[in-house]
C-alpha cells in the first residue's frame, strides 16, 4: 500500500509593506477625489444647476441633501465590502470599488441641468450619488487592510497610515482642480471638468492595484477554513458593540471634517465674509500638511499607543470648535485659511491616521473586513447630515450652532475612546512571533 503524504500548506508570502501601502494610497486618492468633488461642487455649483432654487439658503439645502444620499448608500458598500472581502479577498473588492466609483463620477460630469430636462435632472443627480456612495463605502476597508496585513507587527500604525494619505492627497486634488477649473473654463464647464477627468486618474489607480498580491491574512484564512459564508452577519452578531463604538470614534473625525471642508465653504457666502475660495485655499494648505502629518500621527502611535494619538485629535475638536468659527468670522483672508488648515491638521489627522490600525486589530481576522467597513460606514449616516444640519443650525441661531456641533461630535468620540482598549504592540504586549507579519487576533469587544 502506497502511502500518500499530503504536502504541507504554503506559507502565505506578503508583498513589500511599502509597495502595497502606497498601492492603497494611491487608489483611495482617486476614490477621494471622486467623492470630494461632488462635496465641493454641491457647495459651489449645484444648488442653481440642479435645483433651480431662488434662495440661495435653499439651494445649499437641497444639494447638501443629495450629498448625504452618498453617506446613506456607503453602509450598503461597505456591507458587501467587508462580506466579500472576507469571503473571496481584499484585492477583488478593491478593484471593484474603484470601478464602480470611477463610473459613476465620470457620468456626473455628463448630466444634464434643470434648465435643460427639469426635474429629471436632480433624479439622475441622486441616482448618481447613490452609487458614488456605494463604491467609496467599499473602498475604504479593502485598503487599509490590505496594508496593515501586510506591514509588520511593530509597525502597522505607520503603515497603516500610509492609505490614509489618500484622503488629503483627494481633496487635495479635487480643490486643485476645482481652481485649475474656475481659472480655465467658464460656465457648466467649470465643474464639468473635474468630474470627467476622474477617468484618467481610476485607469491609473486600476493599473497600479492589479500589480500588489492579496493580503496575506485572506490566504491564512483559506488555508486554515476560517471563511464564513455569512461573515458580515457573524460579525454583527457577535461584535456589534464594537462596531457601534467604532461609529462613535469616527464622529469627530467625519463629522468635522465634512464642517470644515463642505459647511464652512458655503457658510462663508451665505453669511458675507468672505470668497469660498479662500476656504478651498485653506482646504489645500491643510491637506498637503496632512500628507506629512498622518505618516507622523501613524509612527507615533506605534510608540505611544493608538488611544492616545486618537485623544490628541478627539480633544482638540472640543476645544477648537468655537476658536474656529471666531477666526472664520474675522473675514480676514488668512484667518479663515489657518482656521481651516488647523482643523484639519490638529482635529482630523491624529484620528483618521490611527483609524486603520486601532480598528483592524480589535477584530479577528475572520470577520475584519466586515467589521471595520461596517463601523467606518455607518458613521457615513450620521456625517452625510452634518452639512445640511450645520446649515440649518445657522439658518436658525447663527453660527454658534454650527460651531457647538463641532464641538459635540468631540465630546462624543472622546468619551467612546476613553473606554476602548489599546491594541498596539508597544503598549499591550506584542503577541505575534518577531517573524510573523499577520496581525495577532485578540479576543473581540462583542464576545467579551
Amino acid at each position: 500500500m502506497v502511502n500518500i503524504t499530503r504536502p504541507p500548506a504554503r506559507t502565505p508570502q506578503r508583498d513589500n509593506p511599502v509597495k502595497v501601502s502606497i498601492a492603497s494610497m494611491i487608489g483611495t486618492a482617486v476614490e477621494s477625489y471622486d467623492f470630494f468633488i461632488y462635496g465641493t461642487a454641491s457647495a459651489a455649483y449645484f444648488g442653481s444647476v440642479f435645483f433651480h432654487a431662488e434662495d440661495p439658503v435653499v439651494g445649499v439645502l437641497q444639494s447638501f441633501a443629495v450629498l448625504a444620499v452618498g453617506f446613506f448608500f456607503r453602509p450598503l458598500g461597505g456591507y458587501l465590502a467587508g462580506h466579500f472581502g472576507d469571503r473571496i479577498g481584499r484585492k477583488t473588492v478593491l478593484l471593484a470599488s474603484l470601478i464602480v466609483m470611477g463610473a459613476a463620477t465620470f457620468l456626473v460630469g455628463l448630466l444634464p441641468t434643470y434648465e435643460m430636462v427639469g426635474v429629471l435632472a436632480p433624479i439622475l443627480l441622486i441616482l448618481l450619488r447613490a452609487v458614488q456612495g456605494i463604491g467609496f463605502g467599499a473602498e475604504w476597508g479593502g485598503a487599509v487592510l490590505m496594508a496593515v496585513e501586510h506591514a509588520p507587527a511593530k509597525r502597522r500604525g505607520f503603515f497603516g497610515s500610509v492609505p490614509q494619505i489618500g484622503i488629503p492627497a483627494g481633496l487635495l486634488l479635487a480643490n486643485g482642480t476645482f481652481l485649475a477649473s474656475n481659472a480655465l473654463f467658464e460656465g457648466d464647464w467649470v465643474w464639468r471638468v473635474p468630474f470627467l477627468l476622474s477617468i484618467v486618474m481610476v485607469a491609473i489607480g486600476l493599473w497600479i492595484r492589479l500589480g500588489v498580491k492579496e493580503s496575506p491574512e485572506f490566504e491564512k484564512m483559506k488555508q486554515a477554513g476560517e471563511i464564513h459564508k455569512q461573515p458580515a452577519i457573524q460579525v454583527l452578531k457577535r461584535d456589534w458593540r464594537l462596531v457601534l463604538r467604532i461609529i462613535g470614534l469616527r464622529l469627530a473625525e467625519t463629522g468635522g471634517y465634512y464642517i470644515t471642508t463642505s459647511f464652512v465653504l458655503s457658510y462663508v457666502g451665505l453669511a458675507a465674509i468672505s470668497d469660498s475660495q479662500y476656504v478651498l485655499w485653506g482646504t489645500m494648505i491643510g491637506s498637503a500638511l496632512g500628507l506629512g502629518s498622518h505618516l507622523l500621527y501613524g509612527a507615533l502611535s506605534d510608540r505611544i499607543g493608538r488611544k492616545r494619538v486618537f485623544l490628541i485629535g478627539a480633544i482638540f475638536t472640543i476645544l477648537f470648535g468655537i476658536p474656529m468659527f471666531l477666526l472664520i468670522n474675522t473675514g480676514a483672508v488668512i484667518m479663515i485659511i489657518v482656521a481651516v488648515a488647523l482643523s484639519l491638521l490638529f482635529s482630523h489627522d491624529p484620528i483618521f491616521a490611527v483609524e486603520s490600525s486601532w480598528f483592524s486589530e480589535l477584530f479577528s481576522r475572520d470577520v475584519r473586513s466586515s467589521g471595520i467597513s461596517l463601523g467606518y460606514n455607518g458613521a457615513s449616516i450620521v456625517a452625510g447630515l452634518l452639512p445640511f444640519l450645520a446649515t440649518a443650525l445657522y439658518a436658525g441661531v447663527g453660527w454658534l450652532g454650527p460651531a457647538l456641533l463641532f464641538v459635540a461630535l468631540g465630546i462624543i468620540s472622546t468619551s467612546v475612546a476613553a473606554v476602548t482598549r489599546e491594541t498596539a504592540p508597544i503598549r499591550v504586549g506584542d503577541a505575534t512571533p518577531p517573524s510573523d507579519v499577520a496581525l495577532a487576533a485578540p479576543a473581540t469587544e462583542g464576545a467579551r
